[in-house]
């Protein structure tokens, strides 16, 4: 693919995911798109060819852009406990930020595509995001910042938590100081006592 067509499939995943972001995934059509992106059709049907295959991307890119956040940073100059407080500081904008949140969208793509859990997108990102919490924390108990004997189970605990809150978000509304109190209870889990 040139660079070009590199960029024009960028364009098209980054402004769908905000059409998927205002519709949720059930109502966006490939017309909805088209008129996003002020294309034509047939350009859009050059790189996707439903709107569950640029959503999948749209996925793929997110999954991508949480890990470069991690990526980014050197472990010898960050603390473990920087790490994960930036990663929480993240989840709670997109907990409290319904507008631009694709968390709709996934819930409504999951249920309506119920996948094998070996090509699950949702359980990919999950198992992914606990893979990095866990080593955040096993980093974090070996510099002596962190206590924890079950490093594993409790950041698969801090994913729960996390899309608990991102589905009552979505659901029934909830408060910053509700995130903040939740995430918190988090942290203070794993404060090496002194």
């Amino acid at each position: 693919m040139s660079d070009k067509s590199v960029q024009k499939k960028r364009y098209i995943v980054e402004t769908s995911r905000e059409v998927f972001c205002t519709k949720g995934y059930r109502e966006v059509t490939m017309k909805d798109i088209v008129e996003a992106c002020g294309i034509s059709r047939g350009g859009l049907y050059l790189y996707f060819q439903n709107t569950r295959e640029l959503f999948e991307e749209v996925l793929r890119m997110e999954q991508e852009d949480s890990e470069d956040v991690f990526a980014g940073s050197n472990p010898e100059e960050v603390m473990p406990s920087d790490i994960l407080a930036l990663f929480l500081k993240e989840q709670k904008k997109e907990i409290l930020n319904r507008k631009s949140s694709l968390n709709k969208a996934i819930y409504e793509y999951f249920f309506a595509h119920q996948m094998p859990a070996k090509n699950n997108l949702l359980k990919k990102q999950f198992d992914a995001a606990v893979y990095i919490i866990e080593k955040l924390i096993d980093a974090g108990v070996e510099n002596g910042e962190f206590y924890c004997a079950d490093s594993r189970g409790t950041a698969r605990n801090i994913m729960y938590v996390l899309e608990g809150l991102k589905i009552s978000s979505q659901t029934r509304g909830v408060s910053e100081a509700a995130v903040d109190r939740e995430i918190m209870y988090v942290m203070q889990g794993l404060i090496a006592e002194d």
